[in-house]
């Protein structure tokens, strides 16, 4: 899809409304937003707009093809343009960050799904949980700093190893 979704909607029969529209620029604009995020940046341009618009507008634009969702965790899915790369979400579970990966990355592990399941996988709708590269230093920071802090009193009451 291009960002011309003017013809991308009257191809398949449907006119360009000006909900659709914002709708739209706000899922091209914040990229992974719930339909809530998407609300809050519609409703900057028309105060008038409502969620269920929003729903019923992100279920249409699905059902065309233009646009796509994931499930990045608990609550709401959220929402990207349907044209970009198919790919897989990497979401940290500290500073909630989403990392888009090609999902040609998971290739090796969908051929095992086919080839030991038979089972045909959905990527564009998959999140693997984790730690991105900026927590984990943190994070690898605080256990050696938590080490640091224990080493030479031989236990966790202090007590020298060995002492009675």
């Amino acid at each position: 899809m291009s960002t011309d979704w003017k013809t991308d909607l009257r191809r398949r029969g449907y006119r360009l409304t000006p909900q659709r529209q914002l709708v739209l620029e706000a899922v091209d604009t914040l990229e992974h937003a719930t339909p809530d995020d998407l609300l809050c940046e519609v409703r900057k341009t028309a105060s008038g707009i409502n969620i269920s618009t929003v729903y019923r507008t992100l279920e249409l634009l699905e059902e065309l093809g233009l646009v796509s969702h994931a499930h990045l965790g608990h609550g709401a899915p959220t929402y990207h343009l349907a044209d970009r790369h198919h790919h897989i979400h990497l979401v940290c579970r500290d500073c909630s960050g989403v990392i888009e990966a090609d999902v040609t990355v998971a290739g090796e592990f969908t051929a095992k799904l086919r080839d030991t399941f038979g089972f045909e996988t959905d990527m564009k709708h998959f999140a693997i949980f984790g730690r991105c590269e900026r927590c984990a230093r943190a994070h690898a920071g605080q256990d050696t700093e938590q080490s640091a802090g224990d080493s030479g009193n031989g236990g966790p009451t202090g007590a020298p190893d060995g002492g009675e």
